[in-house]
């Protein structure tokens, strides 16, 4: 599985904002948007002046890299989400919000989502009872993610991230179990994104 391996906290500084990348780390004083908050590189502190393509770059590089996922994936969530009903930039979103190791991370099993694919790489979750090791499942509307039978004793799962839940997740702490109980809208999306200029981008 291909993966982003260098390091996470200049994706932050590149994108100017935090990204939520390293978990716990990114709510103390060790951020490095908290130290540095300027562009990594020699040129990072240098005022450009961005284009209009410029900024739809930054917009799609930043949703990408906030859910973790490489240039060739992105590209097919976002031929997917043209092809639905709706608005496509909130489809994009919609579908992005839907992957198994984002819903993993929402639910509060994981400190990060780079944790939350790992987890369910390993195969410590089931959906609907089954056992699923795929981070890119999408899930759907009453599916129920759940810690598997011979994970539940695993240090991972004794001190969860105490986040809170969104209103489209349903959660149960004491069952480490939790369900889709309905499709995030927009305003469920708490990612500081103008999907609109991803959509443009793609458009030309």
């Amino acid at each position: 599985m291909a993966r982003y391996t260098e390091a996470a906290c200049r994706l932050c500084r590149r994108e100017g904002e935090k990204l939520f990348l390293k978990g716990q780390r990114c709510y103390t004083g060790k951020c490095a948007i908290a130290r540095r908050s300027f562009a990594p590189g020699q040129h990072g502190q240098g005022r450009k002046k961005i284009s209009e393509y410029g900024s739809q770059l930054r917009e799609k590089q930043k949703a990408k890299r906030f859910y973790g996922v490489l240039e060739g994936q992105f590209r097919k969530t976002f031929d997917s989400a043209s092809r639905m009903k709706g608005k496509s930039g909130e489809n994009l979103l919609q579908l992005l919000e839907l992957r198994f190791d984002n819903v993993v991370y929402r639910m509060g099993f994981a400190a990060s989502r780079a944790q939350a694919r790992q987890l369910v790489t390993h195969g410590h979750f089931t959906i609907n009872g089954k056992k699923a090791n795929i981070p890119s499942m999408t899930l759907h509307a009453g599916d129920a993610v759940a810690v598997c039978e011979a994970s539940r004793k695993s240090p991972k799962f004794q001190d969860l991230a105490t986040r809170p839940v969104p209103s489209w997740l349903t959660f149960n702490p004491e069952q480490l179990s939790g369900t889709v109980a309905q499709i995030p809208a927009r305003a469920d999306v708490d990612i500081d994104v103008r999907e609109t200029l991803i959509v443009e981008l793609y458009s030309k």
